[in-house]
């Protein structure tokens, strides 16, 4: 399948454990926006007013509150029930927040991870079917990771998803779709980071042998 970059399209294959993908090709790069350990220590200041004084947990959720929106809305493609999972992450993080243990990391690692249960738990309980939401850099961006060429791009990806668990397919998103560094994505995952890093070297191992496997024929 050929990829045009110059229009927005979707492509569905059928993957295992209800998962589907949803391939999106877009010019449009997204900014990432990583914070440095002083920008952190700022913010986990104001985490602790906001225990004191819940009306500063405002300030957290005007900050985040988009960025959570689509990390949620690229799982559901549904802005609906997005809209309502979002909510419901903010709500949590509010009323657990005299829970937060501060770890080092932005404060969006921890609204990530509430994000990442509630989807998960979304999908436990409703007869949809799991959405990959992928663009094209950000295909590349796991091919240079392999140093395979990307060319056939999409139905390698998406032959890599068929081979991929859940779990697998939530750290792929993580570190290359969403990206997030390893220390971020075990966190969220609640894993080690070395086991992070173990899985996302076996994922990228097998798309090597997937894309082998594709040129041979």
């Amino acid at each position: 399948m050929s990829i045009n970059t110059n229009f927005l399209h979707n492509c569905n294959f059928s993957l295992p454990l209800s998962i589907k993908q949803k391939i999106k090709n877009s010019n449009v790069k997204k900014k990432r926006v990583h914070q440095s350990e002083k920008e952190i220590q700022e913010e986990h200041d104001i985490i602790k007013k906001a225990i004191e004084h819940p009306e500063v947990f405002g300030f957290l959720y005007e900050k985040y509150y988009k960025q959570i929106f689509l990390f949620i809305l690229r799982r559901i493609d549904d802005k609906a029930t997005t809209a309502d999972l979002a909510s419901q992450v903010f709500l949590k993080a509010m009323l657990n927040l005299p829970k937060y243990k501060f770890q080092g990391l932005p404060f969006s690692a921890w609204l990530y991870r509430i994000a990442t249960n509630q989807v998960n738990e979304f999908y436990r309980g409703s007869h949809f079917q799991r959405v990959v939401s992928v663009e094209d850099e950000q295909i590349s961006n796991v091919f240079k990771e392999a140093a395979v060429p990307d060319k056939d791009k999409a139905e390698l990806i998406s032959k890599l998803l068929e081979e991929l668990d859940e779990d697998e397919v939530q750290l792929l998103e993580l570190r290359f779709f969403e990206d997030r560094p390893f220390k971020e994505v075990a966190f969220i995952l609640d894993i080690t980071e070395n086991n992070a890093k173990v899985r996302t070297y076996r994922i990228i191992e097998k798309l090597k042998k997937i894309a082998k496997r594709n040129y041979e024929l």
